[in-house]
């Protein structure tokens, strides 16, 4: 191997440091571009059944019995069940 000289020694190291540094730096804009587009990645969630179940149990239910037994009474009956 060859003698380096102290000038080679320090161009090689910083040479070094900052291609580390600027790997560092894509890899925080990577991860900086993943972050935004995956924004349900750093919500909290229910880990497991029961816990979702309590947790959804709290919620507005899209279609109430009420609301299923209007719609059935507005609903036009087919001819075949109308009285003669």
């Amino acid at each position: 191997m060859r003698n380096m000289t102290e000038a080679e020694r320090t161009r090689l190291r910083e040479s070094l440091v900052g291609n580390l540094l600027l790997l560092l730096f894509g890899c925080g804009v990577l991860t900086f571009l993943v972050a935004v587009d995956r924004l349900d990645w750093f919500s909290i969630r229910p880990a497991t059944g029961t816990s979702i179940a309590m947790a959804r149990s709290t919620e507005k239910p899209a279609h109430s019995f009420q609301d299923r037994s209007t719609k059935l009474a507005q609903q036009p009956q087919p001819e075949s069940a109308l009285p003669r």
